[in-house]
């Protein structure tokens, strides 16, 4: 008896939320809950209202995983954006629409600024004034910053006339809810899912292969290289950068480099390749943004979802650029610095959006006057020739620029990010490099290995996703459980939380 009692408190306890070990993909509770939903998936995805019902309710669960009782906010997005959309779309008078659509916004960023930014600007208030007020005892709700920027999304498309309002709630509920999704995004856009709800699903070898391709490149990505090199490396240089050498602070930086994208691009790979095996489609995320031969182009091509976000509903509702080289360069700052913002409550942000946005005036300038350039001349082949050297050069440089900010990002305050730019630049120590060399030799082995797979061209993926197709089902979980296998081997003993968790 006493045997069934304690099974029961164990499992009530592994069955209910535990701020210490929140269900992620990168979970060893999240296999089994996924096979447990996959297994009741089989027998319900063809039958429309049922794999909705079934579908929603797996999510809030998810979700409550995750974060508690903070899934409530998430329902209670739903019903406000859900009725605010139709009442825009019913709505008569011009005035009455605009009424709306400020209601919306306000709720959805007030409970976003509330919970993210209100101790924030208490701080600066204090700072600025000498105040005593106290921080708020605030935890941030997982997920609000991805789910927000879908419910303003939806009705400002629904605004716009771009969309038209779905008519049940629990469809809707299902689109905010979608786990794949819900805790780190990408963000995807109502107008790119709402019409797949009701679809009848066909789930193709494509599905299948690509999403094993997703699920197991995402998982290697986050836990055998991020998390490594991060608990290994990364966080010792960020902790206390003063007791490093400039060269182990700049190996720090490149590591972080890969650090965060590998952390975020495997999640996202692993959100698209399981929403693919249900029968879904969700926007790609990241291309291979380190290759990028600019920062327009980089933007082009990191947090897909969150840069095409900022310009369709913050740099274009700025006037874009169709009021003038001198607004368009001020509206693409305004936009960056906001998205520094969106990232965190801390002017390190603030400074890495502005940098950010100042790169991105300087190169579309750049672009203006080289496309006039172009416009006169024809390259000949050694131009050509020359054009791939400046082209690797321009990665070069970006990439760099991008490392550089990243110690902006990275670093919890601004004398930090000092101290590791001086080191770099003050106290090199090349003398250094063969201890550190014998010290962290498989931590830059794995490095390397991350920079080498994310430098291979695309073309390698297709090849990739045709062999895995050309598997039978045996061996294509034979491959599925030896990456498992892998990944139990090389994982941290305790759970490393995704960086974009906190944003």
């Amino acid at each position: 008896m006493n045997f069934f009692n304690i099974d029961t408190d164990k499992l009530i306890q592994q069955l209910t939320y535990n701020a210490k070990d929140p269900l992620l993909f990168n979970s060893g509770f999240f296999l089994i809950f996924f096979c447990i939903f996959l297994l009741g998936y089989q027998f319900l995805y063809k039958h429309k209202l049922s794999r909705v019902i079934y579908f929603t309710i797996f999510s809030l669960y998810f979700f409550y995983k995750a974060c508690g009782f903070y899934f409530g906010f998430i329902l209670l997005s739903a019903v406000v954006d859900f009725n605010l959309a139709n009442w825009i779309y019913t709505a008569k008078t011009q005035t009455k629409k605009n009424t709306i659509l400020i209601f919306s916004i306000a709720v959805n960023l007030g409970l976003l600024f509330y919970f993210k930014y209100t101790n924030f600007f208490i701080e600066i208030i204090n700072d600025f004034t000498a105040g005593q007020v106290k921080p708020l005892n605030l935890i941030l709700p997982i997920g609000i910053s991805f789910y927000t920027f879908e419910n303003l999304s939806y009705t400002i498309d629904v605004y716009r006339g771009k969309f038209k309002p779905v008519q049940s709630f629990l469809d809707y509920c299902f689109f905010l809810s979608f786990f794949p999704k819900l805790v780190m995004g990408p963000i995807v856009r109502a107008s790119d899912f709402i019409p797949q709800i009701r679809k009848d699903i066909f789930i193709t070898q494509e599905d299948v292969s690509k999403g094993l391709y997703l699920i197991v490149g995402g998982l290697f990505k986050k836990v055998v290289i991020s998390d490594y090199i991060y608990v290994n490396y990364v966080q010792y240089i960020f902790d206390d950068p003063s007791r490093h050498s400039g060269i182990e602070c700049l190996l720090g930086v490149y590591g972080y480099a890969m650090v965060i994208y590998c952390d975020f691009s495997g999640y996202s790979d692993m959100a698209i390749g399981m929403a693919r095996w249900m029968g879904f489609t969700i926007n790609e995320n990241f291309d291979s943004p380190y290759q990028s031969s600019s920062i327009t182009e980089f933007w082009r091509r990191w947090h897909m979802s969150l840069s095409s976000w900022l310009k369709d509903y913050l740099y274009i509702s700025l006037g874009g650029n169709r009021v003038g080289k001198f607004r368009q360069y001020l509206n693409l700052m305004i936009t960056m610095l906001l998205g520094g913002l969106w990232h965190g409550a801390s002017f390190n942000f603030i400074v890495w959006g502005g940098m950010h946005g100042l790169a991105l005036a300087v190169d579309k300038l750049r672009m203006s006057l080289f496309s006039k350039y172009r416009s006169f001349h024809e390259e000949s082949p050694s131009q050509i020739l020359s054009s791939k050297i400046v082209k690797v050069l321009c990665i070069f440089i970006t990439f760099h620029f991008v490392c550089f900010c990243w110690i902006f990002f990275k670093a919890s305050t601004f004398q930090d990010a000092g101290i590791i730019i001086t080191q770099i630049f003050t106290n090199f120590d090349a003398a250094a490099s063969a201890p550190l060399l014998s010290s962290y030799g498989t931590v830059f082995a794995v490095m390397l290995l991350g920079y080498i797979l994310h430098f291979i061209p695309k073309s390698y993926e297709y090849v990739s996703v045709n062999f895995i197709s050309k598997i039978n089902l045996a061996g294509r979980i034979a491959i599925l459980l030896i990456f498992i296998w892998i990944v139990i081997q090389v994982k941290q003993a305790d759970q490393v939380m995704p960086i974009y968790l906190q944003f």
